[in-house]
């Protein structure tokens, strides 16, 4: 199950449920935890720092790659807001900033994304963020609190030029790729608490760089042109603008068999899609009704059609029950069935 076969508010909180059980159950893996290690083996210097610091790195970067996806509130970004997150990111400078303890809607979450958002790296290369999960972390050694945040890629995204060189890679090893979860680790950022943001330094000019081109029709963020990591501006600007009335939030309904599956994996279940408020709100009726109904009857069960907030057709099942007002008489005829041809 994934966003790509879902399109309304309740199967996008059961896609949820399924993509965080299934990466509750791969960062456990072994697996994940060599992919973790080669992940961070440039970042860990084992030649100056000793190896239990580097086991200590390590076990804090287990406990935040996976305690968001079981522990943490589980936002949907709805595809109409994707531009607007991916525009104030690229926009967004903080440095020098201070950010507070409160900017975080929760101390640990993860923020889906069915429409992707790109970034192109400082190296040219382009990839996709499915994904971001962010935790609260306090480094015991300095005393620092900040948010540690991880970027995923959809592993199976058809648009994503990393998803495609990683199939490439993985073509002669089933195995290997059977592995995988449905989202990738590809890339850390730290946002500090309480302390002032230092911009990240400017890459260096590469000769002869080759810059991918983005897929056509998305948004693709330019990291070479940001003061710090796609991911960290990204997950930042959908912090303050879900706070705006620009923005809606709705809890929509989940099925008794994914509840089932959350309760069993022991995984939060409230899911929250975040949605572009609508400009003008439905009117509602005024004055009282001409007419009025003077016996009860019964009306048969039935699919209503309906439209959510993205636009995007949906249906309900109204089971059959009485309509009219109380005390009224309750018509209740026999069912005759006439065949004509």
């Amino acid at each position: 199950m994934s966003f790509r076969t879902e399109s309304t508010l309740a199967g996008y909180a059961r896609a949820t449920v399924d993509l965080r059980a299934r990466m509750t159950d791969y960062t456990r893996s072994r697996f994940a935890q060599q992919y973790l290690s080669a992940f961070l083996e440039s970042a860990l210097d084992t030649t100056t720092d000793g190896s239990d610091r580097t086991a200590a790195v390590m076990d804090a970067f287990s406990r935040v790659a996976h305690q968001p996806w079981q522990d943490g509130e589980p936002y949907v970004l709805a595809p109409a807001m994707a531009a607007i997150i991916a525009a104030a990111a690229q926009a967004l400078d903080l440095s020098g900033d201070i950010v507070g303890n409160d900017v975080a809607p929760s101390d640990a979450g993860v923020l889906f994304l069915p429409e992707p958002i790109y970034e192109r790296g400082v190296h040219g290369q382009v990839t996709s963020i499915g994904a971001i999960a962010w935790a609260k972390f306090h480094n015991t050694g300095n005393g620092r609190t900040g948010w540690w945040i991880t970027g995923w890629a959809d592993r199976d995204d058809p648009f994503d030029p990393a998803a495609a060189r990683r199939r490439r890679q993985l073509a002669e090893a089933p195995e290997l790729a059977a592995q995988f979860g449905p989202y990738v680790l590809n890339s850390f950022a730290e946002i500090p608490i309480g302390t002032p943001i230092t911009a990240r330094s400017e890459p260096p000019e590469e000769v002869g760089r080759d810059w991918e081109t983005a897929p056509d029709g998305r948004f693709c963020i330019d990291e070479s042109a940001l003061r710090m990591r796609a991911v960290a501006a990204v997950l930042y600007a959908f912090w303050r603008i879900q706070e705006q009335p620009i923005a809606a939030v709705a809890a929509p309904p989940l099925d008794q068999p994914a509840r089932r599956r959350a309760l069993r994996a022991s995984l939060r279940h409230d899911t929250r899609v975040v949605m572009l408020r609508r400009a003008k709100p439905v009117a509602e009726p005024t004055g009282e009704a001409t007419w009025h109904y003077r016996v009860r009857f019964v009306v048969r069960g039935h699919w209503r059609r309906l439209v959510n907030a993205d636009g995007q057709p949906y249906r309900i099942w109204i089971h059959s029950y009485i309509k009219g007002p109380n005390g009224a008489p309750l018509l209740l005829g026999d069912t005759v069935s006439v065949l004509a041809r």
